[in-house]
């Protein structure tokens, strides 16, 4: 079942990616020749409105191909108005960027249903209070529930860390207890810390730590487009940062997940709750996004970046030049594929 349950989602966010090229293909006049959900041996294929619709037998990614563009053939180029090739240059950065902004797109149509069927989040309330800490010489106790800081309302534990950062200064909270308000001036103290990628750094915190509750969050439509809109920002940042890092050897390559890590945590979290599918899905397509952004020749970023180019230096790249480090592109993606999916295997038989 999670093997099915892998197929179909990776399926749907790459039909989704697809899309928004194809609709944007067909917006400027481009012919579609074919709209594929896998790669390899053809499994299923009928003809509408002019393209090739088809299953194929590895249900790793897809494609859409244009008349006049080829990744199989990079310095393909056929005549005619339908043709991509013919396009301006800003027509075809719009074309290639559609299918990673329809990975954002979905995500955030995800994140949004999360938000109305039921998103959760850790209380406010605290679960511990270190010894010595500014919250401990303030007299913040346990089970102490922060309803205010200043002037700012807190909802969610996160409220908290974001106030206590952005604000300058001593902080005035005001804390519900035992029934009763009562408020505490607390100077928060520059600490050591580690960021999500355990970077060592330097934060202003009052020592303390959730309690392990969860609260179910009763949000507006407005309130549920702001947090459909926060969690798809967050979820990019956080993956383009990854990639930074990774590239700059913060995060060690024996972190790089492949297909079977992938499909590993869309089997666990369609066994957790639909809400657990809904936001994996939803990462999981901010990831395909970000990553097919990358400037990599192969990818939608390396040709974007070619069609800045030719905005910019009013010729396209040499032939030989562009096939050249289209090439290069796919081998640099073959090589992450294979690092990941020996990653994979690391973990599961080495790691345990």
């Amino acid at each position: 079942m999670g093997a099915i349950t892998f197929i179909l989602v990776l399926s749907f966010l790459v039909f989704f990616h697809e899309l928004g090229h194809f609709l944007a293909a067909r917006f400027f006049g481009v012919k579609v020749h074919v709209f594929s959900i896998g790669f390899g041996k053809r499994l299923f294929a009928k003809q509408w409105m002019g393209t090739t619709w088809q299953f194929a037998l590895i249900p790793l990614g897809g494609y859409v191909q244009m008349k006049g563009q080829n990744d199989s053939d990079p310095s393909l180029k056929e005549e005619g108005d339908d043709s991509y090739n013919n396009k301006k240059p800003w027509q075809r950065i719009i074309i290639l960027f559609a299918g990673p902004f329809a990975n954002f797109l979905l995500a955030a149509i995800l994140y949004f249903a999360i938000a109305i069927i039921g998103a959760s989040a850790i209380a406010p309330k605290v679960g511990q209070v270190i010894e010595n800490s500014p919250a401990q010489k303030a007299g913040i106790m346990i089970n102490d529930e922060i309803l205010r800081i200043n002037d700012t309302e807190i909802k969610i534990w996160d409220d908290i860390g974001r106030t206590i950062v952005s604000t300058p200064g001593a902080l005035k909270f005001y804390i519900k207890r035992d029934g009763k308000l009562i408020s505490k001036v607390i100077s928060p103290k520059v600490s050591d810390s580690q960021n999500i990628f355990k970077e060592n750094i330097k934060k202003r915190m009052i020592g303390i730590a959730p309690a392990p509750e969860i609260i179910n969050l009763d949000l507006s439509i407005t309130e549920s487009i702001v947090y459909a809109y926060e969690k798809t920002v967050f979820a990019s940042t956080l993956i383009f940062q990854g990639v930074q890092k990774l590239v700059q050897g913060i995060i060690p390559s024996s972190e790089v997940g492949g297909v079977i890590s992938i499909g590993k945590v869309i089997s666990d979290a369609s066994q957790s709750s639909i809400i657990a599918l809904l936001g994996i899905t939803a990462l999981i397509s901010v990831n395909l996004g970000v990553l097919n952004l990358l400037p990599i020749p192969a990818l939608d970023g390396g040709h974007i970046i070619f069609n800045l180019y030719e905005m910019i230096f009013r010729r396209k790249p040499n032939d030989r030049v562009f096939v050249a480090l289209t090439i290069a592109g796919w081998v640099i993606l073959a090589g992450l594929m294979l690092l990941g999916l020996y990653n994979d295997i690391n973990r599961i038989f080495i790691n345990g």
